[in-house]
């Protein structure tokens, strides 16, 4: 029984290291521009153009 409360009171750790990190993430701006990564592998990059002239 002791291994299950031991088992409890880890993954509470882990989650709420997990919980932190999100915050942390969201604070930190991580997810305020949703639209534009996904298309941005579609448009061309300038600085790879660039590089390739010299």
């Amino acid at each position: 029984m002791s291994v299950m409360i031991l088992l409890v009171i880890c993954s509470i750790l882990v989650a709420g290291g997990f919980l932190v990190a999100f915050l942390f993430a969201t604070k930190g701006g991580q997810y305020d521009d949703l639209g534009t990564p996904p298309v941005r592998m579609l448009f061309e990059d300038d600085v790879a153009k660039s590089n390739d002239n010299q």
